[in-house]
């Protein structure tokens, strides 16, 4: 009998598999890890950490790794993962890849060139040039130099010739780099010790990482997530993943996860998740924000705030503004009724790890 879930029970069971409000915990244990935590503004990956028990200043120097992998964006990974990183998150087949590099695969097909034979091409390329920490546009200036035209694109911006942004990121952990923290622009090195495999270990497994962390899904959302094309997410399909309805719709969970589902505690806490939060990169968003004001103002296209996060439920929004040493957050409520001070200790916590004193917060709604 195919079991059926609320909206509230999928909230609690995303936030139970998340860890969020865990009072303590480490690296190893973190599951959020596992997918990789996207490492986007300055309340990004170690405030996610941070947000899941991990005491983020008793960290050491080297740990969490960075590096470019979903979606081409930065995420922190345990530096031991990284070879079995590598392979979970390589594009699954040549029209994956294709796929994932937007707009430079079209020149590459007219010239002949697979996609993934290119970014073979461009990791060639970079692990020649990036020997010792480089700045990201030096890299770039010097691997355009090296590629063929189908690689390069015009930018009117810069009024130059460059690579293609995608493929320059996806080829980089191929290349066995990564980001140097704290780095902007983006400063690349080698990954000390970092071995190429083509095995991925089961709990780096990006599909059932996914389904784990964010389900029930469907494999659109998963592929959505991925940038990946649906058809190689299918191919991929966990054989333990059983359906359930959630409001009437089929969906997917690993059945370890079902089995669990009666043992999961009613998301408690009051907290404020940075913009690219694991929790709101769900591609269910309906679900997590059912009114679509709301949802517009959650998800702008650009200037994303934060949301506050009630009782595994968004309540509302909340954005820093950094005046010296001093912080404020300005929290926008919904309609659900929230403790001022809880708001303040989740601002106050926020205040901490930024390593700043919170001047002030300002609720509105």
């Amino acid at each position: 009998m195919t079991a059926t879930l609320t909206r509230r029970q999928v909230l609690d069971l995303r936030v139970h598999a998340q860890q969020l409000g865990r009072l303590s915990g480490s690296i190893a244990d973190t599951a959020v890890l596992d997918l990789g935590v996207q490492d986007t503004g300055p309340d990004g990956g170690l405030w996610a950490l941070a947000l899941r028990g991990v005491e983020v200043r008793a960290l050491a120097g080297d740990e969490p790794a960075t590096v470019w992998t979903i979606r081409g964006a930065p995420h922190l990974y345990r530096r031991d993962d990284l070879p079995g990183v590598a392979a979970a998150t390589a594009p699954f087949s040549d029209a994956d890849a294709g796929k994932r590099i937007y707009d430079a695969s079209k020149p590459l097909k007219a010239a002949g060139i697979g996609n993934l034979e290119a970014l073979d091409a461009v990791a060639a390329a970079l692990r020649s040039v990036v020997t010792a920490p480089t700045v990201k546009g030096e890299v770039s200036a010097r691997v355009t130099g090296m590629m063929s035209a189908p690689y390069l694109r015009s930018c009117r911006p810069c009024d130059a010739t460059h690579l293609f942004e995608m493929p320059f990121r996806l080829a980089a952990l191929r290349a066995g780099l990564e980001l140097q923290p704290g780095t902007s622009p983006p400063v690349l090195r080698p990954a000390p010790g970092l071995v190429p495999t083509e095995a991925v270990p089961p709990q780096l497994d990006v599909v059932r990482g996914y389904l784990h962390l964010l389900g029930p899904a469907r494999p659109q959302q998963v592929a959505g997530y991925l940038d990946a094309p649906v058809a190689d997410v299918r191919a991929r399909w966990p054989e333990d993943a059983v359906e359930v309805s959630v409001d009437g719709e089929r969906r997917w969970l690993l059945a370890e996860d079902a089995d669990r589902l009666g043992d999961v505690p009613p998301a408690s806490g009051v907290h404020l998740l940075g913009p690219f939060d694991l929790f709101l990169q769900a591609r269910d968003r309906p679900l997590l924000v059912p009114e679509r004001d709301r949802a517009k103002a959650l998800w702008p296209v650009l200037g994303r705030p934060g949301a506050v996060l009630v009782d595994g439920d968004v309540a509302g929004t909340w954005r820093p503004r950094k005046t010296g040493s001093r912080l404020t957050v300005a929290v926008d409520l919904w309609a659900a009724p929230v403790a001022r001070e809880a708001v303040t200790e989740a601002a106050e916590r926020l205040a901490a790890f930024r390593g700043v004193a919170l001047k002030a917060v300002e609720v509105t709604g």
